[in-house]
């Protein structure tokens, strides 16, 4: 069975930092797309951090060099550091999970569509305020 769970989020100021956890369980971590997505108020959730299928993570331009996406040595942790935090850094944060696109014996994790991921932990919520 299939597990994603998010924690760590909070309430901090503008400019603080924060590192989000996602406790992972049920899934071969080598061949899952994994990805961190935000969710605010009135908009579509938007994947700020992802891995591509050999784990080099790819940021949405929105938190590019503020945040930095790791997995632990055992492959059961997946963590999102964001530093220099925004107002607009603002709501729910959620990892999720997808099958990888295979094609000719090659697989890739390219999605960042919401739709695409399967699985979703109950999500973090940010708040960031002055």
């Amino acid at each position: 069975q299939v597990h994603l769970v998010e924690y760590g989020g909070g309430s901090v100021q503008i400019g603080g930092s924060l590192t989000l956890s996602c406790a992972v369980s049920g899934y071969t971590y080598s061949t899952t797309c994994w990805a961190w997505f935000r969710q605010t108020p009135g908009k579509q959730r938007e994947a700020v951090a992802r891995y591509d299928y050999a784990d080099n993570p790819v940021y949405a331009d929105s938190v590019k060099g503020r945040a930095t996406m790791s997995v632990d040595t055992a492959k059961t942790t997946l963590q999102l550091r964001m530093t220099s935090l925004k107002a607009e850094d603002t709501g729910m944060y959620y990892c999720a999970a997808a099958r990888p696109f295979c094609t000719l014996g090659n697989c890739y994790c390219t999605s960042h569509v919401e739709r695409d991921f399967a699985d979703w932990g109950q999500g973090t919520q940010v708040t960031v305020s002055s």
